[in-house]
C-alpha cells in the first residue's frame, strides 16, 4: 500500500454562536466549514479506492 496523501492541518472549521431571541430564549446556532486541507483530500482520493487514516493530534485547539 502506498501513500496517496499525507498533509498535517484543520479539515473542517467548526464555530458555534449564542443567539438570543426576542422572546428570551437563548439558541445555538452552529456551522462547519471544509477546509482546503479538504479540497485537496478529496480531489486527491477521486475515483481511487482508498484507505483514509486521520490522527487527531492531542496538542491545544487552533
Amino acid at each position: 500500500m502506498r501513500k496517496t496523501f499525507e498533509k498535517y492541518g484543520l479539515f473542517v472549521r467548526y464555530s458555534e454562536k449564542k443567539v438570543r431571541l426576542e422572546n428570551g430564549q437563548e439558541l445555538t446556532h452552529r456551522s462547519e466549514e471544509p477546509t482546503a486541507l479538504w479540497w485537496e483530500l478529496k480531489e486527491a482520493v477521486k475515483g481511487k479506492n482508498v484507505r483514509i487514516v486521520v490522527y487527531e493530534d492531542e496538542g491545544d485547539d487552533q
